[in-house]
């Protein structure tokens, strides 16, 4: 835990503090937006193609923006290489064909009776956006010819206890956030599949395994962004990788509770200084999957 403060610490001291205003003025100003305009809720209702486009474009512009932000009040004493720009344009465009390829696991369960095509869909969708993502980052890794684990897969020497004791930490939050009703509204997520009760007397088990296929979408999250968006970007900004990424992150949210989007924006900057230092992912994960589950739980009882 120890450890981790220093790490807070330090990045905040080094924190340019008019960048830092200016990036998180530009997500103050999206997130009314959005929540007044529903930017997010339009784009879900297109078809794959367009979605596919919209959101390439809102995650380029947030990114972009961002990145614009840090090149011109903390520069660097070198213009970024070519291989920069693709990684800014590939970025956006990756976490965009995650939101919209939906079809993937729709063909692959069609063959299912009902309900079970739509169970199958709903549990699968996730682990196959996941493998999708890690193959694209895969290939950007290597194209960039980068060292080490792809996008901070790192175990060796790694350390749990920390990330748990942080987790404790983040217990006050959760209770807060589930007296919200939008909270209350959009969790448990498991509500989703509440009709599969009718066809089978021991739900638990699909219940759970939903659950479980839910928490693989938080290792493509963690994955995509702080193993990639992070240590992808730390050769051309060091620490200033982590900025841009947490307006990225907060984009995402844009469907969730407004306390859920706000709060990514911050959490997004802890934990890319976590994986910063540590090159790994995986305490990230145990945060991130921990608070997630938490949700469900704490949604589950107050429903």
């Amino acid at each position: 835990m120890i450890p981790i403060l220093r790490y807070l610490r330090e990045y905040i001291r080094g924190l340019n503090a008019k960048l830092w205003a200016l990036v998180s003025l530009l997500m103050a100003i999206l997130i009314y937006i959005n929540y007044t305009s529903g930017i997010e809720r339009h784009l879900m209702t297109q078809g794959a193609l367009p979605r596919l486009a919209g959101f390439f474009f809102l995650y380029l512009f947030v990114f972009g923006v961002a990145w614009l932000l840090q090149y011109l009040f903390a520069p660097r004493a070198y213009p970024p290489p070519r291989f920069f720009y693709f990684l800014l344009l590939a970025a956006p465009l990756i976490f965009a064909i995650k939101v919209s390829a939906d079809d993937i696991a729709a063909w692959l369960t069609s063959g299912l009776t009902i309900p079970w095509d739509r169970y199958g869909y709903m549990a699968l969708n996730w682990p196959v956006k996941c493998v999708l993502v890690f193959l694209l980052v895969a290939l950007v890794w290597r194209m960039g010819k980068y060292e080490g684990p792809v996008a901070g897969m790192q175990l060796k020497g790694f350390d749990a206890k920390p990330y748990f004791l942080l987790l404790l930490c983040m217990i006050p939050l959760l209770a807060l956030a589930a007296t919200q009703s939008d909270f209350q509204q959009t969790y448990p997520k498991v509500q989703r599949i509440a009709f599969i009760s009718a066809y089978t007397t021991t739900a638990g088990p699909w219940k759970l395994l939903y659950e479980l296929s839910y928490g693989i979408d938080f290792l493509t999250i963690e994955f995509f962004f702080r193993g990639f968006l992070v240590l992808a970007f730390v050769r051309y900004a060091g620490k200033g990788a982590i900025l841009p990424m947490a307006a990225f992150y907060c984009s995402i949210h844009f469907g969730k509770p407004l306390f859920e989007c706000i709060s990514s924006y911050f959490g997004g900057m802890i934990l890319g200084v976590v994986v910063f230092h540590t090159r790994s992912i995986w305490g990230g994960l145990i945060v991130h999957l921990g608070i997630a589950w938490l949700m469900e739980l704490t949604g589950y009882i107050t429903a």
